[in-house]
């Protein structure tokens, strides 16, 4: 057996995954004290608010993708804020900004995550909502260590926070500067506003659980959380990348008619694999994409992370995701060609544009001419990232979701409630003519993208990973790993990797880079050779330094779970028993 950096986590009762192992540690309770995959999702979401403040908030955005065995079905939640009613074109035309900007009051999109997961607690979990939410109260009121990479993103906004953030300094540089690693650190105003939803709640419960979970609801998107926001945002001024300072367009109105929807997700198959993902509001179609692609050749044999391999794939990841740039949007404001796009025909006729010994320097969407890419990025490595976390039991009940949004980094906190918002809006674009060109009440389509097999109409796996635009390029190299090379979950988590950055970026500015190849440097010297000879343009990343993928896969003829979780950063981790 190949060695692995953790093992291979078994179990037969439930198994859950995240990146934090706190948050981990939370939703393994869950399903031990006889919470179903629902209740441990969600406690670990809520953690992970507290945990990685940098990475996700609870004011962000969540696409889940969810089995359930009783209904035989697979299907997504939609999770995503749209832009706010008073969000133009012409308003950021007036003001002189060649671009949505990444940080400030101006980006905010209505909150997605917290509609999301009380519509799926309501439907399909098991616990009370008051007691999902108190593991993460706990952690907000009592503190937690600070790990490395938090620890890192304090330092980095540490200037912002004590000059212009206060109420962000107040929480994160308590003592006028970031706190060491091992130092705890708390936000007892999340925890009071973690405990005022489960008041809220609780005494609206009365009436029955759905009305608890209502009430709660409308006390975040109506009620006295809605107006803190609103009254925050539309009486100060953020200063922005542009060196702006702006009221936010986000109001009460926009707030209140905010729902969360549950949805049919988009599917192909991959050599008898049913993979699914959510729609265009996510990049998730993508990974369906270069499955397509990549099902017409025989990649066992071209031989793990070989230079035929590796050019084969960044090739098709090439396509894919110029696809993604000239197609995918809000498909309830464009009609995204999906029924074209996921095609077995269209990408029998794609596969055609690999070149098996030339790297493409053009960006190359179906349907329309190619053109050449200019580098308009000159910034090493990858933007954004946020958490994933995943849960299964033992009826084969599978859970994958990718929350993200409301980062510390872009957007000071809202006083007295702990948290921030989303500047989700900065993927939309002032380009009319782009297909997400910014329209108000338009959902901005997310890098966000979970992932979730069934094979033989039989669930089978849960996979994913932060990472931005790279997330359906780490985490498709682990799950061919798995199905093409035949590694166990462990193993093909740790396998090094490759991701393009040849399309131009999601997050502000949107640039891109055609050519470039990020390799992790376990990936041999000569196979990197071999790919500059190609043409590729290679830089080589630190050390274990790409995706945080996490994956379980369920076996379900003996009913074991196989968990695990990318070493990567170190605070991944998969528990089960």
């Amino acid at each position: 057996m190949a060695f692995t950096t953790r093992p291979v986590v078994m179990g037969t009762h439930g198994m859950v995954t995240s990146t934090h192992y706190l948050a981990s540690e939370v939703g393994h309770h869950a399903l031990k004290e006889g919470g179903n995959i629902i209740d441990a999702g969600a406690a670990m979401f809520f953690c992970l608010t507290v945990l990685k403040p940098h990475l996700v908030g609870l004011a962000g955005e969540t696409p889940i993708l969810m089995y359930w065995a009783d209904e035989e079905k697979v299907f997504a939640v939609n999770g995503q804020g749209p832009a706010p009613r008073r969000m133009t074109r012409k308003w950021f035309e007036d003001h002189g900004y060649p671009l949505i900007p990444e940080d400030g009051f101006l980006p905010l999109v209505v909150p997605g995550s917290f509609d999301a997961w009380l519509t799926l607690i309501d439907d399909y979990g098991s616990q009370s909502l008051e007691h999902i939410l108190e593991p993460a109260t706990k952690l907000a009121g009592e503190g937690f260590p600070v790990y490395p990479t938090l620890r890192k993103a304090l330092v980095a906004n540490t200037e912002r926070f004590l000059k212009e953030w206060p109420s962000s300094a107040e929480i994160f540089h308590p003592e006028g500067k970031a706190p060491s690693v091992g130092s705890i650190i708390k936000n007892p105003d999340l925890a009071r506003t973690f405990k005022k939803i489960s008041q809220v709640y609780e005494k609206a419960c009365r009436s029955g659980r759905s009305a608890g979970i209502q009430a709660a609801k409308d006390f975040f998107y109506k009620g006295e959380i809605a107006k803190s926001i609103i009254e925050f945002i539309q009486t100060s001024r953020c200063r922005d990348v542009y060196n702006q300072e702006h009221n936010g367009f986000l109001s009460l109105e926009d707030m209140a008619r905010y729902r969360a929807k549950i949805e049919e997700p988009v599917t192909t198959n991959y050599r008898g694999y049913d993979v699914f993902k959510c729609n265009t509001w996510t990049q998730g179609p993508v990974l369906l994409q270069q499955l397509n692609l990549l099902e017409g050749y025989d990649l066992t044999s071209m031989g793990h992370n070989s230079v035929e391999y590796l050019h084969t794939y960044i090739e098709c990841a090439k396509l894919a995701f110029a696809d993604r740039e000239q197609y995918y949007a809000d498909p309830d404001f464009e009609n995204v060609p999906l029924h074209v796009l996921l095609s077995k025909s269209y990408a029998e006729e794609r596969r055609k544009l690999v070149d098996p010994d030339v790297a493409s320097m053009e960006l190359r969407p179906g349907g329309v001419d190619p053109f050449t890419m200019k580098n308009t990025d000159e910034s090493d490595g990858y933007e954004g990232d946020t958490v994933h976390l995943e849960a299964v039991d033992n009826q084969g009940n599978m859970l994958s979701a990718t929350p993200s949004g409301a980062w510390i980094r872009t957007c000071p906190i809202i006083p007295g409630l702990g948290f921030c918002m989303s500047t989700r809006g900065q993927m939309l674009h002032l380009d009319p003519n782009h297909v997400e060109k910014l329209e108000p009440g338009k959902k901005p389509s997310t890098t966000l993208t979970p992932s979730l097999v069934m094979r033989d109409g039989s669930p089978y796996m849960v996979f994913g990973t932060p990472g931005g635009d790279n997330q359906d390029q780490w985490s498709l190299q682990l799950f061919l790993n798995h199905v093409d090379f035949g590694m166990n979950v462990q193993e093909a988590l740790d396998q090094p990797t490759v991701y393009s950055r040849h399309f131009p970026a999601s997050f502000w500015p949107h640039g891109a880079l055609p050519g470039r190849v990020y390799a992790e440097p376990r990936i041999p010297h000569h196979i990197i050779e071999c790919l500059e000879s190609k043409g590729h343009d290679v830089r080589i990343s630190d050390p274990w330094s790409h995706g945080r993928c996490l994956a379980i896969r369920f076996d379900v003829e003996t009913g074991v779970m196989f968990g695990g979780a990318s070493p990567r950063t170190g605070e991944p981790y998969a528990i089960g028993w």
